[in-house]
């Protein structure tokens, strides 16, 4: 992932939801951690793992955001070549499913059923 990916999302993002929504750091928190949950559900984990995992998290001192954020990318990239998954590509073909004006209206409309916590 270099620097214009993720120009590239925060543009879609502003563009689907706007400035307010898309500068909430809570907000991008609770997707991120939804997107995370989905991935790991998808690749077999339980419910129980999930919250024992975050109680373990959560027991122990809180981490630094940047080396945080270098931890989730290596261990993403690594699950990817664990599963056969082709990380860049999947990003890629994302993002340009997101682009499409029925799939912004779609995601806008889910969004505004989302529980805001």
């Amino acid at each position: 992932m270099d620097k214009k990916f993720q120009d590239a999302v925060h543009d879609w993002v502003l563009t689907c939801f706007g400035e307010e929504i898309a500068m909430d750091a809570a907000e991008r928190n609770r997707r991120f951690l939804e997107e995370a949950l989905e991935l790991v559900q998808s690749l077999g984990a339980s419910r129980t793992f999930a919250h024992e995992l975050v109680d373990y998290v959560f027991s122990r001192p809180q981490g630094d955001a940047p080396q945080e954020i270098g931890g989730v990318m290596v261990t993403l990239a690594s699950l990817c070549a664990t599963h056969g998954i082709d990380l860049a590509h999947e990003a890629e073909k994302e993002l340009s499913r997101i682009e499409s004006p029925a799939i912004i209206a779609r995601i806008r409309a889910k969004h505004a059923g989302k529980p805001q916590f």
